[in-house]
């Protein structure tokens, strides 16, 4: 039996996502956003600012391009700590801390949204991971068959 692909994102079929205190009741404030154009990429980071940001072994992460984000209420919720170079300004939630994304949903070419504030699968899988040099010792990465680069592809 196949199984079904869920739908990418589309204008006629938004993908939408949040912050946690927006996806329990859809709170007044909560960050909430839409994305309607295909993931261009996805990935898992291991760098040591996304283990600090996350509390975990990694992040997954999909990139979108800024024509096809929306953010649609929360601004005023919204903070950023901007990590020293290289590096993109990352977002979260002021009320309830939930990692967003990285980049200025305004002005970037990328949206960079971490895949855990969607509501629905976005229709593409993590395709490498990145940054495995610095990978955490307690959590080994499974041997899902991804591409393992030590920093990031291309660098």
């Amino acid at each position: 039996m196949a199984t079904e692909q869920p739908a990418a994102p589309s204008l006629e079929s938004p993908l939408g996502g949040g912050c946690l205190c927006g996806a329990v009741r859809y709170v007044c404030g909560a960050v909430r956003y839409e994305i309607n154009q295909p993931l261009s990429l996805a990935r898992y980071c291991h760098c040591t600012r996304c283990q600090r940001r996350t509390g975990t072994a990694s992040s997954a992460n999909g990139l979108v391009p800024r024509s096809g984000f929306r953010l649609v209420s929360g601004a005023s919720a919204i903070r950023s700590y901007v990590p020293p170079q290289p590096g993109a300004p990352k977002l979260f939630c002021a009320t309830c801390g939930s990692a967003l994304f990285s980049g200025d949903p305004f002005s970037d070419e990328q949206i960079v949204v971490r895949l855990g504030t969607l509501d629905r699968d976005p229709g593409m899988r993590p395709q490498y991971r990145q940054f495995v040099a610095y990978a955490a010792p307690w959590e080994p990465i499974p041997d899902d068959g991804l591409a393992r680069y030590d920093e990031r592809p291309g660098a």
